[in-house]
């Protein structure tokens, strides 16, 4: 049996923030502790003093100029005498942008090696913001700051591939693990389904953030689908204009726990129309609900959605592409239930058990020096 680990978790987003960088930091700390590893998280303030019995240090934090939403540390010294007390066997860096060169440095100055979890395309983001001429600066920070770590872990296939393409050293892959105990076809109710679909149209849904990011107003090219009704999840900046442009859809707001597991599994047909995704954690838990899934052809959904299998593709700026993915499935609920069947299966194996086992062996190979796992050009 293996040594327990001493594992720093230095993040540019935490509670009580909730978005893709936080939650899988929650369910990596779930997992640690549940192998008898041991964690310290560094994160932005405000936040909660501990997690998953790993203690917290706080850090001055401000949001991005473009994303204020998304909050991140301020480099600090602090995170060096925090780390040199842990003594960490390695250091993990999630999603680094600001706070993470804190990080970087705090691992060299103590001599320990560090994993960058490439998770948030920033680039992407200041694209939607309207900040173009940003891409090349972005880019080259990113660049840099990676290019100080031990390893690399990108999410998806597509995403190594970016990454190598700009110039990123030593990129390995890492998915994302799904909760199934929260994200299974057993949670899809009647009841819900009656409320929302009272002439037994076919539900649509969208789960996600409301801001341009995601680019929810492609959803407005299915709003006159007849026997479909649309189902919105989330809030955010964008939700005003989407009701107005959607008055005949469910908004329920931001949703978790219970209420997120029954109204995901409860729908027909998930929706997905980010395009700067690199992963996409609600594509990967509509499936593991036994719905398929229509999603742009870009970025993570790319390794998730297998076309004509578990769902279907449309290219990433074709809203009439989305619309016609949409009508096909509404129109057959045979081909629904073998698509369902199909991404039940397709999620086999992904359990945050399995996936932070992975983790733990990338952290083990840059410690120890051993012989190097998968590397992301050569994964399928």
């Amino acid at each position: 049996m293996q040594p327990a680990m001493k594992v720093a978790i230095v993040t540019e987003s935490f509670l009580p923030r909730v978005n893709g960088v936080t939650n899988s930091v929650c369910r990596i700390l779930e997992q640690l502790a549940a192998g008898g590893h041991e964690a310290l998280v560094v994160a932005p303030r405000p936040g909660p003093d501990g997690y998953a019995g790993a203690p917290v240090a706080l850090v001055p934090g401000v949001a991005l100029p473009f994303y204020s939403s998304f909050v991140v540390g301020v480099p600090a010294r602090r995170v060096t005498s925090v780390l040199r007390d842990f003594r960490p066997d390695v250091v993990h860096l999630a999603s680094p942008l600001v706070l993470g060169t804190s990080g970087l440095a705090a691992a060299r100055r103590l001599d320990v090696p560090a994993v960058a979890v490439f998770q948030t395309d920033i680039a992407g983001f200041a694209r939607r913001y309207g900040l173009r001429a940003t891409d090349p600066l972005i880019w080259w920070w990113l660049r840099r700051l990676h290019t100080g770590a031990a390893r690399t872990l990108a999410p998806s296939t597509p995403v190594a591939a970016e990454l190598e393409r700009r110039g990123f050293p030593r990129v390995h892959l890492w998915g994302r693990g799904v909760d199934r105990r929260r994200f299974h076809p057993r949670h899809r109710s009647a009841a819900l389904r009656a409320r929302l679909a009272p002439r037994g149209e076919v539900l649509v849904g969208y789960v996600g953030r409301l801001a341009a990011e995601k680019r929810p107003a492609l959803l407005a090219h299915l709003a006159d689908l007849p026997g479909v009704r649309l189902v919105v999840v989330g809030d955010g900046p964008e939700e005003r204009s989407l009701r107005r442009r959607l008055p005949d859809a469910v908004f329920t707001g931001f949703r978790t726990g219970t209420e997120l597991s029954e109204l995901m599994a409860s729908l027909d047909v998930f929706v997905h129309t980010g395009a700067d995704d690199t992963f996409c954690q609600t594509v990967q838990e509509a499936l593991a609900c036994g719905v398929p899934v229509v999603a742009a052809a870009a970025g993570g959904p790319l390794d998730l959605v297998r076309p004509g299998v578990n769902g279907l593709l449309y290219a990433p700026d074709d809203a009439e592409g989305l619309r016609a993915a949409v009508v096909t499935l509404a129109a057959d609920a045979a081909l629904r239930r073998s698509m369902g069947l199909r991404a039940l299966e397709s999620v086999h194996g992904r359990g945050w058990d399995t996936v932070c086992a992975e983790l733990v062996g990338h952290y083990r190979e840059v410690v120890h020096g051993a012989a190097p796992g998968r590397r992301a050009k050569t994964a399928a």
